[in-house]
């Protein structure tokens, strides 16, 4: 894509004394250009990955495409600045401070592809997180410690997704009936999760076993621990009737 060539000085001039007489706050868009310790090139990619940003990065170009932004301490994703970027498809935030994201986060990304959100400290997923990303093809939820509640629904829009890591979180259950309801799912990982053996897990354990090609490497004891759960459900005397 070929980028418009930039206004001159005096016109930008020009037209933010207009936007102050007129008493308007000038749009991102006239003011958007490469941030502080990012990198900014023609193919609509800004880097700043490993630049110690403790916020999200300002004055990004609208255009942008991909979006790089791991190994800070960025602490919030701002849902008015990210949303603004409705062209973004590639999205890393991986390695961040992020304790908290939600269906505002990313409700104008519809069509972002690619999400990493690893390496993070995010608490839960609430209901609809996911939902505006209509193109969502990959979406990275690893090593999160203190990730323990995913909501059933975080993910029953995404009928593109096809491929879901939350591995290495604090997972003890997860309801997985949207799950099951996305035609393009493929690959979910799912180890290194404390899961609980109870019945509440009992769809999962069955699930795993059946759709077993869909699931990335899980440790052998993960395995047994979740086929107990299913032998032990499968035991438990019927007292309905």
């Amino acid at each position: 894509m070929r980028l418009l060539p930039e206004p001159s000085a005096q016109s930008l001039r020009l037209l933010f004394l207009f936007l102050f007489v007129m008493g308007v706050t000038p749009s991102p868009a006239l003011t958007a250009g490469c941030p502080d310790r990012c990198v900014c090139d023609d193919q609509l990619v800004v880097q700043c990955a490993g630049q110690e940003l403790t916020a999200f990065p300002n004055d990004l170009p609208l255009a942008t495409r991909q979006l790089i932004i791991s190994n800070n301490r960025i602490g919030d994703l701002p849902a008015l600045q990210l949303n603004y970027l409705s062209d973004l498809v590639y999205l890393d935030c991986s390695n961040n401070s992020l304790t908290e994201i939600s269906e505002s986060t990313f409700g104008n990304l519809r069509k972002l592809a690619y999400l990493d959100l690893s390496f993070n400290t995010l608490l839960q997923v609430e209901d609809r997180t996911f939902g505006p990303l209509a193109s969502l093809v990959m979406l990275r939820l690893t090593d999160n410690p203190s990730l323990g509640e995913v909501h059933p629904d975080a993910f029953a829009e995404n009928m593109a997704l096809q491929v879901l890591d939350v591995s290495r979180n604090n997972l003890t259950a997860l309801n997985i009936s949207s799950l099951i309801a996305l035609p393009a799912l493929r690959s979910l990982g799912l180890s290194g999760n404390p899961w609980s053996c109870d019945c509440d897990t009992e769809d999962l354990c069955l699930w795993v076993q059946i759709e077993g090609f869909k699931f990335q490497a899980l440790k052998s004891s993960e395995t047994e621990r979740l086929h107990t759960v299913e032998h032990s459900a499968a035991r438990e005397p019927n007292t309905s009737s």
